[in-house]
């Protein structure tokens, strides 16, 4: 078995990680919305203009179902995802969105697909569950709010939604074309929400540098990556691997601005770690 496709999921969970520390370097004030569209715009519209030089892009027989899908999945998971944070704070907001994601994805694989999850899949969910819990228990703002927390679900659901409906796309379409049409779409659907923040504030101080690190690798290659190990292994494993996300989130902001985490916190990395390399060598066993 190739580990290789698991190691490009997990090192696109690192880089989108990396959004919450780029994030602090912006003008205070600037809604998430904003940050989203502009993101999405030039990390898809970056990889769009290249696709079209390079004529790797065939508009009339592009698989528009499964594109125009993914994009409005993904659009929807940051819009509920933002908003579900302005509801019941960050915390929570967060282990409910990415602990609800992996079980959302191993249930649209299993009704729509027939693939059916492995008993390594679910043990390596369940410890990185409990794992990111233990994680954001570091947190204060844990807010508990019945709209707030329907939101994050409904945002894990799309995410899981947005990794199976790409499997799909991944068969029929290039990877780098893929992630150049699923953003430039998702960037039209989320622009008009970005718009009352107006766009000149991109170019102020160091907005730029952080949107473009943001845009082309927290997005463009994140997403490159993770499309292009999606292709060889399930939606379900993949929607796993990708909390590692929360994971570097969490490291980076002790190595770099400083964070302290408590006893329990680092408990719950030790299992976010372990339910990484329980999913990845698991697999590779069982695939032997």
């Amino acid at each position: 078995m190739n580990i290789l496709p698991y190691i490009f999921v997990l090192l696109a969970a690192m880089l989108w990680g990396t959004v919450g520390t780029t994030q602090t370097f912006l003008t205070e004030g600037i809604s998430s919305f904003a940050v989203a569209g502009i993101r999405s715009a030039i990390g898809g519209g970056v990889l769009l203009i290249a696709v079209i030089l390079m004529r790797k892009i065939s508009f009339r027989q592009w698989s528009w179902k499964w594109t125009i899908l993914a994009a409005i999945a993904i659009a929807l998971f940051q819009s509920l995802f933002f908003t579900s944070v302005r509801f019941t704070g960050v915390a929570v907001g967060t282990v409910v969105t990415i602990g609800s994601s992996p079980v959302f994805a191993g249930i649209i694989e299993w009704v729509f697909w027939k693939v059916r999850p492995t008993l390594v899949w679910a043990v390596a969910t369940v410890l990185a569950i409990v794992g990111c819990l233990l994680l954001f228990m570091n947190q204060g703002d844990t807010t508990i709010n019945p709209v707030g927390i329907a939101l994050a679900l409904a945002a894990g659901f799309m995410f899981a939604l947005y990794t199976n409906v790409s499997k799909q796309l991944m068969k029929r379409e290039e990877t780098l074309p893929a992630v150049a049409m699923t953003f430039t779409l998702c960037a039209l659907f989320l622009l008009p929400l970005a718009a009352k923040d107006g766009f000149s504030w991109v170019t102020e101080g160091v907005n730029l540098w952080a949107m473009l690190f943001m845009a082309l690798a927290a997005t463009s290659l994140a997403y490159i990556l993770f499309l292009g190990g999606l292709k060889k292994i399930s939606s379900s494993a993949a929607v796993t691997l990708s909390l590692a996300e929360p994971l570097t989130a969490a490291l980076l902001g002790v190595f770099l601005v400083g964070e302290h985490l408590t006893f329990v916190a680092w408990i719950g990395v030790g299992l976010l770690l372990g339910g990484i390399v329980v999913l990845t060598i698991g697999a590779k066993k069982a695939a032997s």
